[in-house]
């Protein structure tokens, strides 16, 4: 950070410019969010001020004190030369809207998931009011839990991790969301330490990168836990005992809902013998797929 950026920067305009550059030069990787050095700079700058987002053509010409400017240009720095993720610097993330705490403890939330739970899982779930039992394996900040729950209204959720660590973080979303009694952190390997029930619904974004994958990830990734990223020499190594031990935990007639990123080929050859329905988010057909209870294994 240079006393010359310091002394030129008044405005939130002038802040944006520069962040946009900075992230530009450095050859930031965007996959957290944002799609580029313009909306990645948008979201790192107004969410430091506690600005709203879709308001922002209010406040670009307004002037910055003297502590604003070095809280910026500390964060601009955070996020280009050391390569954190924004949603670490600012404490934040949002995922359909809604808005979540996360630290190092737990990747960044986006999932397609998400996408198809805004629509209450349809056409696969008839009646969003007949859930009453919904699982969501792998849970880290909670918030694939925290947004069934408030889809499902019925539901009760249990929210599972092997991490104690990323539950702690899903303990604190629960609250914020005022979820306490319907949504339960579960630390679990799996399906290891579940309460003894069966589920309408498992939803799961499990770990899927390949060990080749995990070496050449940009160093944005790297701020985040191994576990929730690591799939093992094929990226299927959970994904696999998911699918595996599901039958046991669906009610009859239950649904099984797994993302994989592009996943598709290693999952169709690692799972050959398991009628899969692949569905279409925005990212395409080859991102989440659909089992059902009578069909697995």
């Amino acid at each position: 950070m240079s006393i010359d950026a310091q002394a030129n920067l008044r405005t939130i305009r002038d802040v944006l410019r520069y962040a946009v550059t900075r992230m530009n030069e450095a050859g930031v990787f965007f996959g957290h969010g944002q799609a580029d050095s313009v909306d990645e700079a948008l979201f790192l700058v107004l969410r430091s001020l506690q600005l709203p987002l879709e308001r922002a053509d209010l406040f670009l010409d307004a002037f910055l004190t003297h502590a604003e400017i070095n809280t910026l240009l500390q964060a601009v720095d955070q996020r280009a030369r050391k390569r954190v993720p924004a949603a670490y610097i600012l404490r934040e993330a949002w995922l359909q809207g809604y808005k979540f705490y996360v630290d190092e403890r737990v990747i960044v939330p986006r999932s397609f998931l998400a996408e198809l739970l805004k629509d209450g899982l349809a056409p696969w779930v008839h009646k969003p009011e007949a859930v009453a039992d919904l699982l969501d394996m792998c849970t880290g900040s909670g918030c694939l839990a925290i947004i069934a729950a408030d889809v499902f209204p019925q539901a009760q959720v249990d929210a599972a991790d092997i991490s104690p660590d990323a539950l702690a973080v899903a303990r604190r979303n629960i609250a914020d969301y005022q979820m306490d009694r319907r949504v339960s952190p579960v630390q679990s390997d799996l399906y290891g330490e579940l309460p003894s029930k069966r589920y309408d619904i498992i939803l799961c974004n499990p770990p899927y990168v390949t060990d080749e994958s995990m070496a050449a990830l940009p160093r944005e990734y790297q701020h985040e836990p191994k576990l929730s990223l690591a799939g093992g020499a094929d990226g299927m190594s959970i994904v696999r005992r998911l699918v595996r031990g599901a039958r046991g935990y669906l009610k009859r007639g239950g649904l099984l809902f797994v993302e994989v990123g592009g996943g598709r080929a290693a999952v169709e050859q690692a799972l050959k013998d398991v009628p899969l329905t692949w569905l279409t988010t925005s990212d395409g057909d080859d991102t989440v797929f659909l089992a059902k209870q009578e069909e697995l294994p």
